[in-house]
Formats: C-alpha cells, structure tokens, sequence
C-alpha cells in the first residue's frame, strides 16, 4: 500500500513495536491538541467557547500543566471558572432548582474539551488502520508483530472492527488482536505474581537482580495495560 499523510502516522506508531500501539497514537493526537489550545489558539473565540463549555478532565489538566505556559492555562481557567459561576451557581432562574444546579454542576467532571478532540483524531486515525490492515500484507504483518494492545484500546478495537472489516478480515483481525492480549496478560501475570514471590524470605536479594528489571516494573506495566496510562507514582 502507497503511503500517504494518511498511512505515515499509523507506521510511525507502529513500527517502535513498543507497547500499545494505539496508545502511542493516542497519545501524539493529545499532545498535538495540548499544544495547539495552549498556543495562539487560546485566545480564538471559537475555541475559548468550547473550552468554557466543556472544561478539562483531570488527565488534560495535567498534560496542559506539562505545557509549561501557565499563564495560557490561566487565562482559560479564568474564563472557565467564571462561566461555570453564571451559568451554574449564580444562575437566577426560577426553574433552576437545587436538583437542577447539582446536575449541572455534575457535568463539570464529565466533559473535556481536549478528550472530545483526541477522540475526534483517534476514531479517524482508527479508519486508516483498519484500511490498512485490510489492503496491506505488510502493515497486517506489522500489526501482529505489536508487544501488546491495552484492555481499552483492545476493547476501542473490538467495538468498530466489526463496522469496518469484512468477515474474512474481521476474523484474522480479531484473531490477531487476541493473541497480542493473551499473550502480554499471561506473561504480565506471571511477571507480577514474581513479584509478589520476591517478597517471601526464601527469595531475598532475588528481586534485585538486573535480570529481574522486568519484575520489578511489572506492577506499572499492569496499571498501564490495563487503564491504557501510566501510572504518575514513581
């Protein structure tokens, strides 16, 4: 299959063959919209209303902290947080009910501006996967040849393969998909119960070892695996 602006970011995740693959994607489509929202796009009206409408989530607030502009992120939370006064806990409408003002205020948490972006870049980028593994032997090789694919990511797959695959295509892409999962959570499993063991007396010192470095990050490699993020707790 030819490349293309479309194909070339799906082979740049892909081929480290390191990790979850469309947790790399994931991850290059956030830091993209972190950056462009914390840029000069910051102070465009059009976004600035969406960002006071849909606020961030706790793992965008940190990813724009990493951006290292507070002042950008400032000003949003500014705008933000002064919406959220009139149009929640300011608000004088005679149908705007206590009940009312706790659901409104609920939504808080539950809308990101940057995870309904990302999820915008991820489902299209997915499209080209899919395309790809369908019309491209060498990328479907590339596929199998993954380290892993995390349980949210697994289960992203599982619901829109079927939307977008053939039968014969869809049954080697499940197939494909399943042995990347079984095979990391057998040897995952094995790596944390080690780690488990390392603590009996009767292996003292073992944990140490430098053959044993896939041991002892074996319980992040699970929270990662399994939430499809890292774990900020070093």
């Amino acid at each position: 299959m030819k490349e293309s602006i479309l194909t070339i970011p799906i082979n740049e995740v892909f081929e480290p063959r390191q990790g979850c693959p469309i947790c790399a994607m994931r991850n290059s489509v956030e830091e993209h919209i972190s950056e462009y929202i914390m840029g000069a796009a910051m102070m465009e009206p059009d976004v600035r209303m969406e960002t006071n409408r849909l606020g961030f989530c706790h793992t965008h607030f940190n990813s724009l902290l990493r951006q290292k502009n507070r002042l950008s992120l400032g000003l949003m939370l500014n705008t933000y947080l002064a919406t959220a006064r009139a149009e929640v806990f300011e608000k004088k409408n005679i149908f705007f009910t206590k009940g009312a003002k706790a659901k409104k205020a609920s939504e808080i948490e539950q809308t990101c501006f940057v995870c309904s972006k990302v999820d915008w870049g991820v489902a299209h980028m997915l499209e080209t996967v899919f395309t790809m593994f369908r019309d491209d032997a060498k990328f479907r090789q590339l596929y199998s040849q993954q380290e892993y694919i995390c349980i949210p990511h697994y289960n992203l797959l599982m619901s829109n393969a079927a939307k977008k695959l053939a039968k014969n295509d869809l049954n080697d892409f499940v197939k494909a998909t399943d042995t990347l999962v079984e095979t990391y959570i057998k040897q995952l499993n094995s790596d944390v119960g080690e780690f488990c063991d390392s603590f009996d007396y009767r292996n003292a010192g073992k944990l140490h070892d430098p053959s044993m470095e896939h041991v002892r990050n074996s319980i992040e490699r699970a929270v990662e695996f399994l939430t499809s993020r890292k774990p900020d707790v070093k």
